[in-house]
């Protein structure tokens, strides 16, 4: 039998105190009962009264006795002999410590991302031969830049002294022009002399001829000198830019593989590759560490959790949950006065929809007994919240 033909299978005479009709909130007086809309609409506030309150009070009760259940878990609790609560304590505080550095690592600045972590542990057996080979490209390229620079600046004073000797070839040409001029003019005013004057221009000639050698045998062998340095230059600036060349396809080659490296392991060079595998490595113990520190909070948590239920603990996750609080006799207290003022309230809450379900319920067998014609209607609608509240 459901609860709603419970609460009407018999017809009761109920008479109210003048109190309890001072306290009335139900104003009957006011609806004309036999108007079936403002009857049925009466009745109905009556019955989603109890309905709310009836579900109200199934809520708070389930409230009321798992709070009531916590405190006789901490009535057990500390009712377990001392020995045996000596090793509780032990494992809780073994929970404690892990959670502790658990809870440290988790809060770790400059952790590792899994992207990070995952990317360096898949190229993990290639690191340090990455890290060699990064070093290896990026000191050879300053080698390599090192030697670009040399043979820049070589090539700079060869092409700097071939056109010092294109200078002096050229003032070597100037200065034989000059003399051979002056070699023409001394033999002119020598032949002047000679024949139009009648005079002995024997050492004249001698000596304007052998200074005319002279000088152009030290301008000869100068040229000469000059020349052949020149073809050593320009040979040499064509042996460095050859040079040059081969140099730059190497630091060309070599930059190449470096930024491959660079994109293969991505990284922005040996050094901050070397910082991640040591980052890593860093990581990869905490992790390790990490996992071992969650197995043990399992397997101690397993143990917990056993010994409580041994001590007929109806909710011992409570305690596995939050192990300092069996550690703590001041956290019990507050615990249990925590508790203590939840039921207290979870009463009044208990009790006041008990007492508006008891009001509309006597409302509604007062309506049953006042107007017995309706009684049937009475019951058709109790049917029906019976029938919606299952």
């Amino acid at each position: 039998m459901s609860f709603w033909q419970k609460l009407f299978k018999k017809k009761r005479k109920i008479t109210e105190p003048a109190e309890e009709q001072q306290q009335q909130v139900y104003l009957r007086d006011d609806v004309d009962f036999r108007d079936p809309q403002q009857r049925s609409s009466y009745i109905t506030e009556c019955l989603e009264q109890i309905a709310e309150a009836s579900r109200e009070i199934h809520l708070l009760t389930e409230d009321y006795n798992r709070v009531t259940a916590s405190l006789m878990d901490l009535d057990e609790v500390e009712a377990i002999p001392e020995p045996e609560r000596e090793e509780l304590n032990l494992k809780a505080q073994k929970l404690v410590t892990l959670e502790q550095e658990r809870q440290s690592y988790q809060n770790k600045k400059n952790r590792m991302s899994d992207g990070e972590y995952q990317a360096i542990k898949d190229r993990e057996e290639e690191i340090a031969e990455g890290i060699g080979k990064l070093r290896e490209c990026e000191k050879y390229a300053v080698l390599v830049k090192q030697d670009m620079q040399r043979l820049s600046g070589e090539r700079h004073a060869y092409a700097y002294r071939r056109e010092e000797l294109y200078g002096i070839l050229s003032n070597l040409k100037s200065i034989a022009v000059i003399f051979v001029t002056a070699l023409v003019l001394c033999m002119v005013m020598l032949l002047v002399l000679q024949f139009g004057f009648e005079m002995d221009t024997y050492l004249g000639y001698f000596l304007t001829v052998t200074a005319a050698a002279i000088a152009l045998t030290v301008l000869c062998v100068k040229y000469l000198d000059a020349d052949q340095e020149r073809r050593r230059v320009e040979v040499s600036i064509n042996k460095l830019i050859q040079l040059q060349n081969k140099v730059k396809i190497r630091y060309v080659n070599n930059t190449n593989l470096l930024e491959y490296l660079c994109v293969k392991y991505h990284t922005g060079g040996a050094n901050e590759l070397d910082k991640q595998w040591k980052r890593y490595q860093q990581e990869r113990e905490e992790r390790k560490q990490f996992a071992e520190a969650e197995a043990k909070i399992e397997y101690y948590q397993k143990q917990l959790m056993s010994q409580l239920i041994n001590y007929h603990i109806s909710d011992p996750y409570r305690f596995v949950s939050r192990p300092e609080s069996l550690l703590d006799p001041k956290e019990m207290v507050e615990n249990r006065h925590d508790l203590i003022q939840t039921r207290q309230q979870l009463r009044k809450q208990l009790e006041y929809n008990s007492e508006v379900a008891d009001t509309a319920r006597k409302e509604v067998l007062l309506i049953v007994d006042y107007y017995p014609e309706y009684r049937q209607e009475v019951m058709e609608l109790v049917d029906i919240y019976d029938k919606r509240e299952n």
